[in-house]
């Protein structure tokens, strides 16, 4: 597990601004069971694509004409339980972090995967979540 120095200011990049966290298996199996859209921001220390991913899923949040009705997050390498737990809700995908997916009444609709982040530009990533809030949100 990382250690909560290095993982804290990450958090709050989300959590600052409205996302949810989600630190159990139980927490994240009650969020995907209620009606309307979440989005899951699978949160990371990797440099180099979280550090698009964060901000994409903020702009996203906060710009889009649509939201998801729910906004949450959990951390790839700390909130261990949780992260396993949505990782069964994302299956067939392979395990992926960051990643950032869509559900609608519990189905995942919309996902972001690593290899979709590296090397985009928050801009672009962000584009790719409006378009799937405009289409299922």
């Amino acid at each position: 597990m990382y250690p909560t120095e290095i993982v804290e200011p990450m958090k709050a990049q989300l959590t600052d601004h409205g996302f949810t966290e989600l630190t159990s298996a139980a927490e994240v199996d009650a969020q995907l069971q209620q009606s309307g859209t979440t989005l899951v921001m699978i949160n990371s220390v990797c440099g180099c694509s979280a550090s698009s991913a964060r901000p994409a899923a903020l702009m996203a949040v906060l710009n889009g004409d649509k939201k998801p009705t729910y906004a949450t997050t959990a951390f790839a390498g700390y909130d261990v339980e949780a992260v396993a737990k949505v990782r069964q809700y994302l299956l067939p995908y392979p395990p992926s972090s960051p990643a950032i997916a869509l559900f609608k009444d519990g189905q995942l609709v919309h996902m972001i995967e690593r290899h979709q982040i590296e090397g985009r530009t928050a801009q672009m990533i962000a584009q790719n979540l409006i378009a799937a809030f405009d289409e299922y949100c």
